[in-house]
């Protein structure tokens, strides 16, 4: 009898067991970043949104699929450009599910189905360029295999977002040749460069000799109009003076000048002769304007006496 119990207790704790890992089996989570994809008996039956949810052991079962940004590396391949040059390139390729549904029953691996067609396209868009094109137009071909992409992977449930080629690398010998090419460039753009800069400095050596040359110039006219309205204000002054002492004379010397005068004309007169005839003293001093002054006898400066006639 005991060993009938232990058996059954045995049995019942199996039971319990099996009990719990059914129910845990059934206890399904869904993270924030995901949705689950259930199915029944094998076929879809709903999509659920994240959170915790319970399904029925057996009869139903969950996918989970990730919702969110990706990224996937494309290998390097060689491809050969429109020119007969192999180039090795390779890129990423950032995408993102929009529909879980179709992005489990559409493709069976759209990873790997991404990264096949991206390659093809990859070859199809190089093939069609050459390598000078193809080094100086990766934007151009991001566009375009992010569009053929995004069409092809439309069905499939998710969208490319973004493509980038991270090299682009030409056989070694073309890059030698390139890196020389690129030499000569930077050292004929620096000859230029040098060449310009010292044309601008002769020119501005020239501008500025004949700035200071013209403002010699002007400065000479400065200072030879100074000196002229200088020399001109002088005249002026020396004028007005001249004027101002005619103006006095005139006003207060007139008569005693022409006194002087008569006076002189009476000297040279008496001087140039050796016997004078002295008319009447009024005579005289009408002549010299000075009638009824008294009047000295006048002697001749030679050795014989004058000699006086009385009318």
């Amino acid at each position: 009898m005991l060993e009938m119990l232990e058996i059954l207790a045995i049995i019942l704790g199996f039971i319990i067991v099996i009990i719990i890992v059914i129910l845990r089996s059934g206890i399904k989570k869904v993270n924030q970043y995901e949705k689950g994809i259930i199915e029944r008996w094998n076929a879809y039956e709903k999509t659920v949104e994240p959170g915790l949810r319970v399904i029925i052991p057996f009869v139903q079962r969950m996918f989970r699929v990730n919702m969110r940004e990706q990224v996937i590396d494309v290998p390097p391949q060689e491809i050969i450009t429109e020119d007969n040059v192999v180039v090795t390139i390779d890129a990423v390729i950032f995408y993102q599910v929009v529909e879980a549904k179709r992005a489990i029953y559409e493709v069976e691996d759209f990873e790997l189905a991404i990264v096949k067609l991206a390659q093809t396209t990859l070859r199809n868009i190089v093939g069609e360029m050459s390598l000078d094109i193809c080094l100086t137009s990766r934007e151009k071909i991001n566009l375009e295999l992010r569009k053929v992409l995004d069409e092809a992977t439309d069905k499939w449930g998710t969208k490319v977002n973004r493509i980038e080629l991270q090299r682009i690398d030409p056989p070694a010998d073309i890059q030698q040749a390139m890196h020389k090419q690129k030499t000569a460039e930077q050292e004929r753009r620096q000859i230029r460069l040098l060449a310009t800069g010292r044309k601008e400095a002769s020119a501005q050596d020239k501008e500025g000799t004949i700035l200071k040359a013209e403002g010699d110039k002007q400065a000479a006219v400065l200072t030879a109009e100074g000196k002229a309205k200088a020399i001109e204000l002088v005249a002026k002054a020396q004028a007005e003076a001249v004027k101002v002492v005619s103006e006095a004379a005139n006003k207060y010397f007139k008569e005693n000048a022409q006194l002087n005068k008569k006076l002189d004309v009476v000297r040279d007169t008496f001087s140039q002769q050796t016997k004078i005839v002295v008319p009447s003293s009024s005579d005289i001093l009408n002549v010299i304007g000075l009638e009824g002054t008294p009047v000295l006898p006048i002697k001749s400066s030679g050795k014989k006496k004058t000699e006086t006639k009385e009318e």
